[in-house]
């Protein structure tokens, strides 16, 4: 079963859950950097500017998630409490997963363009679920 063969409401609930575990992939790399660095319990976040590169990257892509993240749960659940029903809506919400999957990539590979490319695709996917909500309900 293809996941644009489930029905589309369930794309939102897994949209959902897979925007929230994506929050925490970023952090996997913090955690290494901060293993190589020396965990210093008493002063996790003083510890920053000793992280190496990537993993100071990957702290604000972790950050960000959690930003995007209180975008983009609400639209999928107003798109899924006024019933939308659409294709269009579906692939919104696959394309916010894929968009921030890829932002984390590129913001920790260093590649300013196409993180920035895809946190516009973000954004705009979840401007698609809550136009298409506002749509359904006016409709």
């Amino acid at each position: 079963m293809s996941l644009l063969q489930l029905p589309i409401p369930a794309i939102f609930l897994y949209s959902i859950a897979a925007a929230a575990v994506l929050i925490y992939v970023p952090y996997l790399l913090v955690a290494y950097g901060r293993v190589l660095v020396g965990y210093d319990l008493s002063a996790p976040r003083a510890m920053f500017d000793k992280l190496p590169p990537y993993a100071q990257r990957a702290t604000w892509a972790h950050q960000n998630s959690f930003e995007t993240f209180m975008t983009f749960a609400p639209a999928a659940l107003m798109a899924y409490i006024t019933g939308v029903n659409s294709p269009t809506a579906a692939v919104a919400a696959i394309a916010f997963i894929l968009a921030r999957l890829l932002y984390s990539i590129f913001y920790i590979a260093n590649i300013p363009i196409l993180r920035s490319l895809m946190f516009g695709i973000g954004s705009f996917s979840s401007a698609t679920l809550f136009y298409l909500s506002i749509i359904q309900v006016r409709g």
